[in-house]
């Protein structure tokens, strides 16, 4: 099995998860005792928030490089960015490094094609909703017609993601809101939802939601197992 090299802390709670599916996915696939093979550079969130917030993205590209160029001296042979929004610097992150760097993107277009659907409403930060680099990316690789909410929707679900999510909480009135937003997408002609932040994940599950949902923590982990278990 390949070490898979994890950068992760943004925020730790949705590292969290990936690290519990990364390694119930190697135990359902192996058997046994198995788990999985892989390193973890968990950075400050904190210091990545604020530079998001001020649109620093290269000296957030450069930190995350960083943590790539450690991941690879420390054995890990297939990298992930264990968040969504932070694919916005993705190429700065592969381009430090020598081996492979698994998109978060094209798992989860991979997984919206395999299930026959092609117009899907899109929900994650601000930056991943409005900006390109995550939208074009799931527009070009997987030929999907991406909605996003309106403004307001945008900005609930923004602030869902960082004042409760991002710090473990969990609000069943969150909840309510999230469903009521899905509802929108699907009104606009959504087939499916991508849950395009890892914390959703921890919020929204199948059952809210009338459309199939993608969660793209648990996409992007069961991509990984799959690169490597692959020789």
């Amino acid at each position: 099995m390949k070490t898979l090299g994890l950068i992760g802390g943004m925020s730790w709670e949705s590292t969290a998860e990936y690290y519990r599916l990364l390694n119930e996915l190697t135990r359902e696939r192996l058997g046994g005792l198995h788990s999985a093979r892989l390193v973890l550079y968990s950075v400050d969130f904190a210091t990545v928030e604020r530079l998001q917030a001020e649109g620093r993205w290269t000296e957030a590209g450069e930190l995350l490089a960083g943590a790539a160029r450690s991941l690879e001296a420390a054995g890990a042979d297939l990298l992930l960015i264990c968040t969504n929004t932070m694919h916005k610097v993705a190429d700065q992150v592969a381009s430090a490094v020598s081996v492979p760097l698994l998109h978060l993107a094209d798992a989860t277009a991979a997984a919206v094609r395999t299930a026959g659907l092609r117009r899907v409403g899109l929900l994650g930060t601000a930056f991943t909703m409005e900006q390109d680099f995550y939208r074009g990316r799931l527009a070009s690789s997987g030929g999907l017609d991406v909605l996003v909410p309106a403004a307001e929707s945008r900005a609930l679900v923004h602030r869902i993601i960082y004042d409760e999510l991002c710090v473990g909480l969990v609000r069943e009135e969150s909840r309510a809101e999230f469903r009521r937003v899905i509802g929108e997408l699907v009104a606009e002609g959504a087939e499916g939802v991508i849950l395009g932040c890892t914390e959703i994940e921890l919020l929204v599950h199948p059952a809210d939601s009338p459309v199939p949902v993608f969660p793209t923590a648990r996409l992007h982990a069961e991509a990984a197992i799959t690169a490597a278990l692959t020789e």
